[in-house]
C-alpha cells in the first residue's frame, strides 16, 4: 500500500484507543506520507506527545498557541491531502458537528480544505446514542467519510460496536480512497451477497453454501470506482469491506433480503444481485426446537419472493440491474432465459462444473451473458472477476 508524498493530519482525541495511534503513524508513514500530528490536551493523558513526534518526525501540535508563538491551523489545512480523526471522541464528534472550535484539531478540521476521515471510539452506549448517531449523520451530510467502528470487548468490559478500526483498515481506507478511479463518481450501487437462512425451529434452518466472497467483491470495485454502495449482505462469517463509501446492512432470510432490495433500489442506479436467495421456506416456523421422534418427518415448503423478478419488473429506463446464475446443466440455455425473465441488462454465468468456480473459492471463473453476446473468461481471483463485473457496468454506462 503507497501513500508516497501525501500529507496527511492526524487528529488524536482522549480516548483509551490513542494508544492504537503510534501503529497508525508507523504505518502511515512507512506508506510514504508525510504526518503531522494534532492531539487534545485529554489525548496526552493516554499516550505522550513525544512518542508521536519520534514517529512522525514533526513536532506534535496540542494547541493552538504554544511558547508565545502560533501554530497556523489554516496553513496546515491547506497543507493537508487528508485528515484523519482516530481515535475520534463523542466529544469531539459534536464539536465538530456543531463548529465548537476550542481546540487545534477542531480548528484545523474548519480550515481543512482536503477529505477528512473520522474514526470513532467510544463504548457501546454511547455510539448507540441517539446524540452520536446525529452528530456522525451530520459530518457525513458535510461530505467527511466516516470509517466505521468495530466489533469486540470494549474498555468498560462490554462487548459490541465501538472500538476504533484497526490501525491497518484506516491506511487501507485512505490508500483505497486516492487510488480508486472516479468513473462511478455519484452513482449508486446495490449489492446482494451471501446466503439466506430460513428458519425451521429456533435452532434449525434451511441455507445454502454461499459465502458472500463474489458480493462482497464487487461492493469493493464498485466503490473504489467512486460508487456509493449498500451491500446488502445475508449471514455469512465474511466481514464486510472497509470502506467509508459502503454501507452494509445485515440481513438473515429472503424476505429481509427482499425488503432492504426494494428499499435501497429505488433510489440506485445500478443493482448487482450476487445474493444466493433461497427460493423456498418452511411454510411453519416452530416456536420451541422440535424434538427427535420415532419415523420421517416432512416439512412443507413455500416459494419466497423473487428478488430479482421483483426489481426487474420495476427497473427504471435509466437503472441497471445484473443478476447471477450458478448452474450444473445447460448452463447458457439457462442463463438467457433467466436474463429475459428477469429483465437483467447482463447476467453472470458461472458453472459448479468448472473447477474453482461457485460457493467457498477464493476464485471464480465467469461468462457474461447479455442479449446479443457473450464474453467468456479464465479462472480468476474474485476481486479480478468483480472488476471485469464492473468494467462491464461502466462500458454499459
Amino acid at each position: 500500500m503507497s501513500l508516497n508524498g501525501k500529507n496527511i493530519i492526524l487528529g488524536v482525541c482522549g480516548s483509551i484507543a490513542a494508544y492504537k495511534t503510534a501503529f497508525l503513524t508507523r504505518l502511515l508513514i512507512k506508506s510514504g506520507a508525510n504526518v503531522q500530528v494534532l492531539m487534545t490536551p485529554a489525548a496526552t493523558d493516554f499516550i505522550g506527545p513525544l512518542t508521536l513526534s519520534t514517529l512522525s518526525k514533526r513536532p506534535v501540535y496540542t494547541d493552538v498557541s504554544a511558547e508565545s508563538s502560533w501554530n497556523n491551523h489554516v496553513e496546515l489545512g491547506l497543507w493537508a491531502d487528508a485528515m484523519i480523526i482516530a481515535p475520534a471522541t463523542a466529544t469531539t464528534l459534536s464539536k465538530m458537528a456543531t463548529g465548537l472550535c476550542d481546540n487545534m484539531i477542531v480548528a484545523t478540521y474548519l480550515s481543512a480544505k482536503c477529505p477528512v476521515f473520522f474514526a470513532p471510539a467510544m463504548d457501546l452506549d454511547m455510539w448507540k446514542h441517539p446524540a452520536s448517531v446525529n452528530n456522525v449523520k451530520t459530518l457525513q451530510s458535510y461530505g467527511n467519510h466516516l470509517i466505521p467502528v468495530g466489533h469486540g470487548e470494549l474498555a468498560s468490559g462490554l462487548v459490541g460496536d465501538g472500538r476504533m478500526a484497526e490501525p491497518e483498515d484506516i491506511v487501507k481506507y485512505l490508500v483505497d480512497f486516492f487510488k480508486k478511479d472516479q468513473d462511478l463518481l455519484d452513482k449508486k450501487a446495490i449489492v446482494t451477497a451471501g446466503p439466506t437462512f430460513e428458519p425451521i425451529d429456533p435452532v434449525r434452518f434451511i441455507g445454502n453454501r454461499s459465502t458472500g466472497k463474489m458480493g462482497i467483491a464487487i461492493a469493493e470495485a464498485l466503490s473504489q470506482r467512486g460508487a456509493n454502495v449498500i451491500l446488502i449482505l445475508g449471514p455469512t462469517a465474511q466481514d464486510p469491506p472497509s470502506s467509508s463509501s459502503i454501507e452494509c446492512i445485515r440481513v438473515k432470510t429472503a424476505q429481509e433480503m427482499y425488503e432492504a432490495s426494494v428499499k435501497a433500489y429505488q433510489t440506485a442506479d445500478i443493482g448487482v444481485l450476487a445474493a444466493a436467495v433461497a427460493d423456498y421456506r418452511p411454510k411453519t416456523v416452530a416456536d420451541q426446537k422440535i424434538k427427535k421422534k420415532e419415523g420421517d418427518m416432512a416439512i412443507e415448503l413455500e416459494r419466497t419472493i423473487d428478488i430479482a423478478a421483483s426489481l426487474g419488473k420495476n427497473k427504471g429506463k435509466d437503472q441497471l440491474l445484473i443478476g447471477f446464475a450458478l448452474e450444473t446443466e445447460r448452463e447458457l440455455e439457462n442463463a438467457k432465459g433467466k436474463l429475459k425473465r428477469k429483465n437483467f441488462d447482463f447476467i453472470v454465468l458461472n458453472s459448479l462444473n468448472d473447477k474453482g468456480a461457485g460457493f467457498a473459492h477464493d476464485t471464480n471463473k465467469i461468462r457474461l451473458v447479455f442479449d446479443n453476446k457473450t464474453e467468456e473468461f479464465e479462472l480468476k481471483s474474485k476481486r479480478e472477476v468483480a472488476e471485469d463485473i464492473v468494467n462491464a457496468i461502466v462500458e454499459i454506462i
